[in-house]
């Protein structure tokens, strides 16, 4: 399994690589991209390592697709993004929670873009003290609820975030240094 787990963190790394360039370029994520690994990736893992390994590629892509999902739902999270992270996750289905690694790896990353962006445009503080009243809105009488400042609603793309995430997690099998 060790020239397919590199195999696959190539793959992996390769289709996250792809996805932020187009991100960054076009403020989406195709489904040309996202699709065929979701599709072909647990035929492969079936094919090379019989029903165990198709069934872990399956269940790789719902773990990883989960909780994008509901924030799609939300209106939180764009739909590329969710088809990116199940796209991973059917990648890298050698390690049932490799998606999952990857997706709070990106969800780190991007809060730290966030947090940089926010601090760039001098609104850092303003926008964590109006995060924190906002948490509190549920315990506090309707006619002290605050909204949302605007820098709070601004979007981010997770192409990038996902890249250094997959990155991270590609590394250690791409250069060897995995134990898994």
């Amino acid at each position: 399994m060790d020239v397919a787990t590199t195999n696959a963190a190539g793959l992996a790394l390769a289709v996250a690589t792809t996805a932020a360039l187009v991100d960054w370029k076009r403020g989406e994520i195709p489904n040309w991209l996202t699709l065929p690994p979701i599709v072909v990736a647990p035929f492969v893992y079936g094919l090379a390592f019989g029903m165990d390994g198709a069934l872990h590629s399956v269940g790789a892509v719902i773990l990883s697709g989960l909780v994008p999902y509901a924030m799609f739902r939300c209106g939180a999270m764009g739909g590329g993004d969710v088809k990116l992270f199940g796209a991973l996750g059917a990648i890298t289905g050698f390690d049932l929670l490799a998606g999952i690694e990857i997706q709070l790896g990106a969800f780190v990353a991007a809060m730290i873009l966030a947090c940089g962006v926010l601090a760039w445009r001098g609104v850092l503080l303003k926008s964590l003290g109006n995060a924190f009243v906002l948490a509190l809105n549920p315990a506090v009488p309707p006619r002290w609820r605050r909204q949302a400042c605007d820098a709070l609603r601004q979007p981010i793309r997770l192409g990038g975030p996902i890249l250094v995430a997959t990155g991270i997690f590609a590394a250690p099998h791409l250069l060897g240094w995995s134990h898994r």
